[in-house]
């Protein structure tokens, strides 16, 4: 049993998960925000928040759009934290034809442009994608050199990073920058498993990637689909934090969509408990990462 009590993440939206997957994925800001605020009141101390387009669904960059759903949140609980996404902008579709012409799907944009967001709002956490990696039939790119420009706008906004990391060079990469003293050690980590050609969702997995982490890191684990649930014991068992959401598995139970993120919060507490743990809440996940407190 641990002698402190556990961070539970979030993400309540994401980037690939498609309204005709689930009617109950939340789309405009003011959604958004409200399932956020649900998923605290389940147990949740932490959000991760991608933003979408209001009329189609699809994910969005937009600024004014991040405001909002921070705003509402901030309105109502200022102790909750946030952590928006900086992944949106990395991904690579080759045309057919010439492979080093983009296709339609494309959405690589400047480092700088993918965390403008960041330096404006001041979330408390934002994610850093490590992971270079195949991606279906896509190619999600992540060079040394732009995470270092993303990871130098971060540190500018007083911002802590949350490495997301999908494979064991992704890991490498991490522990490289912290050495150069590009990242501050020993760092937030996550463990990214079940995304195909990444790491597979498996216990031999998650220790040998706890394994590889500095002295002193804070780390937490999530599955993806199916595997959410199992992976919420099998990070705490070795000793990390949790997260949950829609943007990781839309279903309940097999064959059960959940209808919104607070039930997928609520069974990841049952879990939890079951095992004899316990959840942090906004405050004592502050104190946890260092953050400010309200």
């Amino acid at each position: 049993m641990h002698d402190r009590k556990t961070i539970l993440t979030c993400a309540v939206t994401g980037n690939l998960t498609r309204p005709d997957q689930t009617p109950h994925l939340p789309i405009t800001p003011e959604q958004i925000a409200n399932e956020c605020l649900a998923a605290a009141e389940a147990g949740a101390a932490v959000v991760h928040i991608h933003v979408r387009d209001p009329l189609t669904g699809k994910p969005s960059m937009e600024i004014d759009h991040y405001r909002d759903v921070v705003d509402r949140i901030r309105r109502q609980r200022a102790d909750l934290v946030i952590n928006l996404t900086t992944g949106p902008g990395g991904r690579y579709v080759p045309s057919e034809d010439d492979p080093k012409i983009y296709a339609p799907g494309t959405t690589l944009l400047p480092p700088e442009k993918r965390v403008e967001h960041i330096a404006l709002i001041q979330p408390d956490i934002c994610s850093l994608d490590l992971n270079t990696m195949n991606s279906g039939p896509d190619v999600v790119i992540n060079t040394p050199r732009n995470v270092r420009k993303m990871a130098a706008v971060i540190r500018s906004s007083g911002v802590m990073p949350e490495l997301e990391i999908f494979d064991s060079g992704d890991l490498h990469l991490a522990r490289d920058l912290i050495n150069e003293g590009t990242l501050d050690g020993p760092g937030l980590w996550t463990f990214v498993l079940g995304v195909k050609y990444g790491f597979s969702a498996s216990p031999e997995t998650l220790m040998y990637a706890r394994n590889q982490l500095p002295a002193g890191a804070i780390w937490a684990a999530f599955g993806i689909g199916r595997t959410e649930f199992p992976m919420v014991a099998q990070s705490w068992l070795y000793g990390g934090h949790v997260r949950v959401g829609l943007e990781d598995n839309i279903y309940l139970e097999k064959g059960v969509l959940a209808k919104g993120n607070a039930e997928l919060v609520s069974k990841a507490v049952d879990i939890l408990k079951s095992l004899g743990g316990d959840v942090a809440t906004p405050a004592e996940a502050r104190v946890l990462l260092g953050l400010r407190t309200h």
